[in-house]
């Protein structure tokens, strides 16, 4: 079965009706537009019934309309440009209230990202980063937001933690030369998706160190060279990169690391707070909240 949509549309392009070639024809040039319209709104751009548009999808060999759609937006991810952004979040939202709506679209990726993601990969992750010697975490660009904040939070957990946020290349190299079997490469990359991630996973890989991709799909050049892969459903159409529902993973995959080293945790916080105390790290009102809570929790447990 031949996967390429435009290969698909090239191969059944003279058995196509009228209504049909019409259709190819706008997928053809205006793909990234047509991705995110409806079999309806479809067929009123191009001229012809909805249910020649569905039809059109069964023609091509997919399962119904919805497939076809999803060919067109993956096939559109690595190549919109910044300008084509803005035109096809426009068509996206259209007359829309642009708040619900990109709350709405959100909210959706998290769903996804609930459904496709491998919960075994994510456990097998949890323990690859419990034994790890070292951990490195790399991510640029608009990324790069995600590496701090994950490697934030497994500094205050493990302590050994490197982030790489560098698009240069011999600076992601001398960052990574010490990287070994004993160690976790942790690489996080969308569309379009970064070339020096790939890259620098792949030197993990031939150092045999434990990689884990954070990435939008299992079609990302990142999974091959990755040992665990962790799916959170991103949309790079958009005017801006939607890093939501890939931020609730990796606070997912915090809250699982806490868990797993608990009682070094709780040993780890409870000193960083006398330490936060003495050097007046937080306001006194800060001071005043802490100190509320912790006497109402005497109370209880007297």
């Amino acid at each position: 079965m031949i996967k390429h949509l435009l290969a698909r549309i090239d191969i059944n392009m003279n058995s196509f009706s009228k209504g049909q070639k019409r259709i190819a024809k706008y997928i053809e040039e205006h793909y990234d537009k047509a991705a995110y319209m409806t079999a309806l709104r479809l067929g009123e751009t191009v001229g012809v019934s909805e249910s020649t548009v569905v039809r059109f999808a069964s023609e091509l060999g997919y399962d119904g309309y919805p497939e076809l759609q999803k060919a067109m937006q993956e096939m559109i991810k690595e190549k919109l440009t910044s300008v084509q952004r803005i035109e096809v979040t426009e068509t996206r939202i259209g007359d829309n209230d642009v708040l619900t709506s990109v709350l709405n679209q959100d909210i959706d990726k998290i769903r996804r990202t609930i459904e496709e993601i491998s919960h075994d990969d994510f456990d097998n992750a949890i323990k690859s980063l419990s034994r790890a010697k070292e951990i490195y975490v790399f991510a640029v660009r608009s990324t790069s937001a995600l590496a701090s904040f994950l490697g934030y939070y497994l500094q205050l957990i493990f302590g050994n933690v490197h982030i790489i946020n560098t698009s240069s290349k011999s600076s992601t190299y001398e960052n990574l030369f010490r990287i070994s079997e004993e160690d976790v490469m942790i690489g996080i990359s969308f569309p379009r998706y970064s070339t020096t991630a790939v890259e620098a996973m792949e030197f993990a890989q031939e150092r045999k160190a434990d990689v884990i991709a954070i990435t939008d799909s299992m079609a990302s050049p990142l999974v091959e060279c990755a040992n665990h892969i962790l799916i959170a459903r991103s949309d790079m159409a958009s005017v801006v990169d939607s890093l939501v529902a890939p931020l609730s993973l990796i606070n997912a995959l915090v809250v699982a690391c806490v868990l797993a080293e608990k009682e070094k945790v709780k040993e780890t916080f409870h000193q960083l707070e006398e330490v936060w105390t003495r050097q007046g790290v937080y306001t006194k009102r800060e001071k005043e909240i802490q100190q509320e809570i912790e006497t109402q929790g005497e109370k209880e447990n007297a």
